[in-house]
């Protein structure tokens, strides 16, 4: 999911969570954030900023 936004629309911890319930993954936004701050996963805000400096 992460690998594959766009970066005019980065994922929140938030819409990672809509999503997975959307698929019938019962989970909640602090396991999600927990999870991407173990894989070393930087959060949207930071994922915004480098991916418009790479597109810039």
């Amino acid at each position: 999911m992460i690998d594959a936004e766009n970066p005019n629309d980065v994922l929140s911890d938030d819409a990672i969570v809509k999503a997975l319930r959307d698929a019938g993954v019962d989970i909640a936004r602090r396991t999600v954030a927990k999870y991407r701050e173990a894989m070393r996963i930087a959060s949207s805000v930071q994922r915004r900023r480098q991916k418009q400096a790479l597109t810039s």
